[in-house]
């Protein structure tokens, strides 16, 4: 069985209420045996944590507060966060970063969240797994002082291969998701001409689910489809692809 990970899932999602032990046994019958868990907002933390403690072993939480739901207030929220550190171990921070594609007005305080959640990865030694949509320019600009002192992931990368090349020289790794598998995806040609070196596996289930699932709800099993469609691109094994995908991963956070 060729053991993969799923870096990247929200399966304490509403999404999932209905089927969530089946779906959780169909990821690990596909060897997608270990998930990642980014936290969202303070009202996902007790379901993330409940989750976690139901498959040890199999489901690893980060914790962090998503760009989108940085608002009026957030300093707060970021306080409540960064006390359960000290209360239980998690595997990265995240999902944190910067969305502009959504709400461009709230840019200062996402700013300001960032920087507070990049000090979190820094002192505990924990890896970001980092959102970055329309603002992939802005996150790197505001890394660069963090060279070879924080790590991670930009997670669901979809964009030029001069951003893939920034990204990499800051020690960071690409998370390649459900987008792989669209046929007019530019990072189809990226990753072809990139290779699997700098790569990790995700779903960001349920959303983004890859061809042929595409406009369904996404789940950690098709972690596998993306596996086999990156290694299609690249000349490689799906084999190749899983271990050093995987290898990627267990090093980044620490599995």
């Amino acid at each position: 069985m060729v053991r993969l990970v799923d870096t990247h899932n929200h399966l304490y999602a509403d999404a999932f209420d209905e089927d969530r032990d089946e779906v959780i046994s169909r990821s690990i019958s596909a060897g997608v045996d270990r998930i990642l868990l980014p936290n969202i907002d303070v009202d996902s933390i007790e379901k993330m944590h409940a989750l976690e403690d139901a498959y040890p072993g199999n489901l690893f939480s980060m914790m962090g507060l998503h760009p989108c739901d940085v608002k009026e207030g957030f300093r707060a929220d970021l306080e409540l966060m960064y006390s359960k550190f000290s209360e239980r171990k998690y595997v990265g921070v995240g999902e944190v970063g910067m969305d502009l594609y959504w709400d461009s007005s709230t840019k200062p305080w996402q700013e300001e969240a960032l920087q507070i959640q990049i000090k979190w990865a820094q002192e505990l030694n924990l890896p970001l797994s980092l959102h970055t949509r329309n603002a992939t320019q802005e996150v790197i600009q505001i890394l660069k002082p963090y060279k070879n002192k924080v790590s991670g992931v930009f997670h669901c990368f979809s964009e030029s291969k001069e951003l893939a090349h920034e990204i990499i020289k800051l020690g960071f790794k690409l998370g390649i998701g459900g987008v792989i598998t669209f046929k007019k995806a530019g990072i189809r040609d990226v990753i072809a001409e990139l290779g699997i070196e700098h790569l990790v596996l995700e779903t960001d289930s349920p959303y983004l689910a890859p061809t042929p699932y595409r406009g369904k709800r996404n789940e950690p099993a098709y972690v596998r489809l993306i596996a086999d469609e990156i290694a299609q691109l690249t000349g490689k094994s799906t084999l190749e692809v899983a271990k050093q995908t995987t290898l990627n991963a267990e090093s980044i956070f620490g599995l």
